[in-house]
């Protein structure tokens, strides 16, 4: 019986997409390997976001390739569809270079029939082993950010029909669902046509599962009744796509807002519901960005309050606008901002997790000794550390009694 090995790198997306190839070898007679060594297929999905992403990415396919030697090794993901060919060609040590749409052949090659409508989307997965599991409701994206390149490897958006979506949920019999995709609060209307339809899909989840999260929204998008529906799943948490606050420069990467209508609409969120967690990312560095530019950036950090943020300094995407634009920021000052921003966000972090000692919180546990309550986001904030005789998969009151960092200490409450 041959056995697989896949290892995933980048976002949650691509783990998503590694559940549907592990469904496919799984249907197709082959068992998951204990560790690489032991696979007689290793498949490698990768990602090409930025450069520091697409360089991990061949570390990791020529490390797996000394590792497991005689192996098969299939380089797919975001780098096999983006240079395809060429990666083929940079990369002898891989057997195969297979785009979105050839993962399908992996394992025995399909019927037509057994083809999926596109991608691996509508493919089926098996079971979570976790009590949550990412569910992607769309590929692709409509967007033309000015640094971004996913759209021209990932394609336009394609929404999956809530009845697929739904019965993927029930199929996976978690307490959580995360969904994701490149534009979340777009699902439902694609390349301008149709209905946005992610509040009814919410709604409907909200029926099947305790917990539902979103990942990703963009501020644009961040309707009343959006926010109601978010604040209505008992998961008040919001994942915002801010990227910078300077209006000028947000205009030059092509993107909407700035600092004052975030600051105004996160208070608002506050207002509403104050137990809500905010997160973001944003990138430090891009063209053109100045002193007083990064200077509004570090004071709507200081004052806004996120719970969680993250800080990238820009990578410059062939084929994008941002590669046309003048004033390049060296290297050695986008990393000198990022890290000022990171000093200010880990204080801001680590007091918002201080707060919250001596106070009863409603976790799920992830695994023995390992929770989380509504405000971390699985794989990506920080952790409840719960008594290992906490039963996982449950839902436990505990009271957190310490924190280190982003993380905090909690025991178990009697009742």
């Amino acid at each position: 019986m041959r056995r697989f090995w896949i290892e995933t790198l980048g976002c949650p997306k691509n783990q998503v997409d590694s559940d549907k190839i592990t469904g496919l070898l799984v249907r197709d007679g082959m068992v998951s390997a204990g560790a690489p060594d032991q696979a007689d297929l290793v498949v490698v999905n990768t990602c090409a976001f930025i450069e520091e992403a697409r360089q991990e990415s061949v570390e990791t396919i020529l490390a797996l390739r000394s590792t497991a030697a005689d192996a098969e090794l299939v380089v797919t993901g975001c780098m096999a569809e983006r240079y395809g060919a060429e990666l083929a060609e940079a990369l002898p040590e891989a057997d195969r270079v297979a785009g979105f749409g050839v993962p399908v052949s992996i394992g025995a090659k399909p019927s037509a029939t057994d083809l999926p409508e596109f991608d691996l989307l509508n493919l089926p997965r098996p079971p979570a082993e976790a009590p949550w599991a990412y569910v992607k409701i769309a590929e692709g994206c409509d967007r033309r950010c000015g640094y971004c390149a996913i759209p021209s490897f990932r394609g336009p958006q394609r929404s999956r029909s809530a009845e697929a979506i739904l019965s993927e949920v029930e199929a996976l019999e978690v307490r959580e669902a995360v969904l994701v995709a490149q534009d979340l609060a777009s699902y439902g209307r694609d390349q301008g046509q149709g209905e946005r339809g992610i509040i009814p899909l919410v709604e409907s989840l909200c029926r099947r599962v305790r917990w539902v999260r979103l990942l990703y929204l963009y501020p644009s998008d961040l309707t009343d009744s959006l926010i109601d529906a978010i604040c209505a799943t008992g998961v008040p948490y919001f994942d915002l796509s801010l990227q910078h606050v300077s209006r000028p420069l947000l205009a030059k990467m092509r993107r909407w807002g700035d600092g004052d209508r975030f600051a105004a609409r996160i208070a608002d969120i506050r207002q509403r519901q104050p137990e809500a967690v905010f997160r973001s990312n944003f990138i430090v560095g891009y063209p053109g960005e100045t002193e007083a530019d990064h200077d509004a950036l570090l004071e709507f950090v200081a004052q806004v309050g996120l719970d969680w943020c993250g800080f990238f300094t820009y990578s410059a995407e062939a084929g994008t606008y941002a590669t046309t634009l003048d004033d390049q920021v060296p290297a050695e000052l986008a990393a000198e901002r990022r890290r000022e921003l990171a000093e200010i966000q880990d204080e801001i972090t680590a007091a918002k997790r201080d707060q919250l000692i001596g106070r009863e919180v409603e976790v799920l546990v992830d695994a023995p000794g390992m929770a989380r309550s509504y405000r971390e986001a699985p794989e990506i904030d920080g952790i409840v550390s719960v008594p290992e005789h906490l039963a996982v998969g449950q839902f436990h009151t505990v009271r957190v009694i310490d924190a280190h960092g982003p993380d905090l200490v909690a025991e178990a409450v009697s009742r």
